[in-house]
C-alpha cells in the first residue's frame, strides 16, 4: 500500500472513537473495522446473502437487515457456527479494509480496530497507536455507554488481549484517562510526528 497506515487500537471503553475523531478533525481519513464489519453484511451484500443461505431467513429482521442479536445468540452457543461465520466474514472485512486504506487520499490513513493485534491486522500498518486506560475505567465506561452489567464488561475485556501485552506491542501509547483537552494536545503532537512519514 502506498499510503502510510497508522493502526489505532485499544480495549473496549478506551475511547478509540473520540481519539480517531480528533485525527479526522486534522484532515486524516479513518477506516474503522467495526463499520466495515457492518458494511459487509448490509442488505444486498455477498456477506448477508451467504449468511441467509446458511442460517435461513429467520436470521433477518422484518426490514431485511441482519438480526445481530439473534446471530450472536446462535454463535455464542455453537463454536462451529462461530468458526463458519468468522471464516466467511474475516476475508470480506479484510479485503474491504485494504481497499479503503488504498483509496484514502489524506496525508496518512488510520485503521481503527479494537482487535488489531488479536487479528494480526498490524501487518497492514506502518505504525501502531494504543489508546490506553486502566481496566477499571474500561469497565465504568462500558457499563455506562452500552448499558451492560459489570460482569459482561469484564468478560469482554478478558476476551481481548491484556493491557500489558498491548502496551508491549504498540509503537506509541496515548493515555486517555485524563481531560480531553490534554489528550487533544498529545494527538496534535502525534499528528506532527506522523506527517513526515507520509510523504
Amino acid at each position: 500500500m502506498a499510503n502510510w497506515v497508522l493502526g489505532l487500537t485499544g480495549g473496549i471503553g478506551s475511547g478509540k472513537s473520540a481519539v480517531s475523531a480528533m485525527f479526522e478533525e486534522l484532515g486524516i481519513q479513518v477506516v474503522d473495522a467495526d463499520i466495515v464489519a457492518r458494511e459487509v453484511v448490509e442488505p444486498g451484500s455477498i456477506g448477508l446473502k451467504k449468511i441467509t443461505e446458511h442460517f435461513g431467513n429467520e436470521i433477518l429482521t422484518s426490514e431485511g437487515t441482519l438480526d445481530r442479536a439473534k446471530l450472536r445468540t446462535i454463535i455464542f452457543a455453537n463454536e462451529s457456527e462461530k468458526q463458519w461465520l468468522n471464516s466467511l466474514l474475516h476475508p470480506l472485512i479484510r479485503e474491504s479494509m485494504i481497499t479503503q486504506l488504498k483509496q484514502a487520499t489524506s496525508q496518512y490513513v488510520i485503521l481503527v480496530a479494537p482487535l488489531l493485534f488479536e487479528n494480526g491486522l498490524e501487518k497492514y500498518c506502518d505504525h501502531t497507536l494504543l489508546i490506553d486506560v486502566p481496566v477499571e475505567v474500561q469497565i465504568t465506561r462500558t457499563t455506562a455507554r452500552d448499558n451492560v452489567s459489570t460482569e459482561l464488561a469484564k468478560q469482554i475485556i478478558a476476551s481481548q488481549m491484556s493491557r500489558a501485552d498491548k502496551q508491549k506491542k504498540a509503537t506509541d501509547i496515548l493515555d486517555n484517562n485524563r481531560p480531553l483537552e490534554e489528550v487533544k494536545i498529545d494527538v496534535l503532537k502525534l499528528h506532527k510526528k506522523y506527517l513526515p512519514h507520509s510523504n
